[in-house]
């Protein structure tokens, strides 16, 4: 399948390799899934950060925290009985289920958008207490009215959830706990109120009645949440056809509110897509692309962590209205960076 992306010739931007570890004892596996934002001039990722001890052939061993905030390393040897590990990402050992890595999001900025590094005097981002003791993942940004609003994935042995923390310098920041329940991922809030409600997509996910569709919530304060909606759902047959989730914040166009999105199909191939949302009703899909606008076809998209992956979290509408460059994670692995062209995106898009 053919794409209408227009990559980075300097992809991959970033490699595991390009930035320390946070803790003495562990190395970093993948770099992922950046939230973006612009501040101070500059452009800004938060970057999900996945870190393991280094392997051994004969054992797996992987960090989670404490719910006081210390990490503690499980090894467990390859060969025990209770040890089912098809998976790269997560495991199941005495039939609860762990993951691989421990992940936390790390702040890095460009003056260029290209050539990122890690300033001094912002801290880490980690997760803290029982509901995030298996890491905190795939930060979404938005500013709102001079608060960034930070929306991400918090991950526990009781469930995926969605936290949420606030912040106006990037440096200070008020934690709000879980916004949605487990099991829930991929939120983006809405980058500017619609009738006085803030508005925000969400992925809750059913193993047994429905599936991993996107759903819609609204809010009075952009922390209590309701009159939530299923708008989009998956495909069969198609690219889309077994899971779907939001990317970043939907952007404002003349047409709607288009949402750039990523899908997966039972070969776990993620894609991305694109459905348009009504302007004062974003409860409404009005159109939606048929095939998707991004596809793994790079080296570095198909070979890596977790291969034959494109997903993406952050973007930027440049100054001209139209090119949107993209940050994604490709393979599970690295940091990427690619441009659209809201106009040909649209063209794209069919009634629902």
């Amino acid at each position: 399948m053919k794409d209408i992306a227009t990559r980075f010739a300097q992809n991959p931007i970033l490699s595991p390799s390009d930035i320390p570890s946070s803790t003495k004892g562990l190395e970093i596996t993948c770099l992922l899934n950046p939230g973006v934002f612009e501040f101070d001039g500059k452009k800004w990722l938060i970057v999900r950060v996945a870190e393991r001890p280094a392997q051994k052939e004969t054992t797996i061993s992987f960090p989670v925290l404490t719910p006081n905030g210390k990490t503690e390393i499980i090894e467990i040897s390859k060969d025990h009985p209770d040890l089912i590990a098809t998976d790269a990402r997560v495991i199941n050992y005495q039939g609860k289920d762990y993951l691989t890595t421990l992940s936390h999001l790390r702040l890095l900025s460009s003056e260029d958008g290209i050539h990122f590094t890690e300033p001094e005097g912002y801290p880490l981002l980690v997760g803290e207490g029982d509901q995030e003791t298996f890491g905190i993942e795939d930060c979404r940004v938005v500013e709102i009215e001079g608060t960034y609003y930070l929306t991400f994935t918090s991950v526990s042995d009781k469930g995926v959830a969605v936290g949420l923390r606030t912040t106006k310098d990037w440096k200070t920041f008020e934690k709000h706990g879980l916004i949605f329940p487990a099991h829930n991922k991929d939120c983006a809030i809405f980058e500017e109120k619609v009738n006085g409600k803030f508005y925000a997509l969400h992925r809750p996910s059913s193993v047994d009645i429905g599936g991993n569709y996107i759903w819609i919530a609204s809010s009075p304060d952009g922390l209590h949440w309701g009159e939530h909606k299923c708008i989009v759902t998956t495909r069969k047959g198609h690219w889309d056809s077994k899971r779907v989730g939001a990317g970043a914040a939907p952007i404002k166009t003349h047409k709607g509110w288009l949402e750039i999105y990523h899908g997966a199909n039972e070969n776990h191939q993620y894609c991305l897509g694109a459905f348009l949302l009504d302007l004062d009703n974003p409860t409404k899909v009005i159109s939606r692309t048929d095939a998707p606008i991004m596809v793994p076809t790079a080296d570095y998209e198909i070979s890596g962590f977790f291969g034959n992956v494109v997903f993406t979290n952050g973007h930027i509408v440049e100054p001209d209205d139209d090119t949107v460059t993209m940050y994604y994670g490709a393979s599970d692995e690295f940091v990427c960076g690619a441009t659209f062209s809201i106009k040909e995106i649209l063209s794209l898009l069919k009634p629902v």
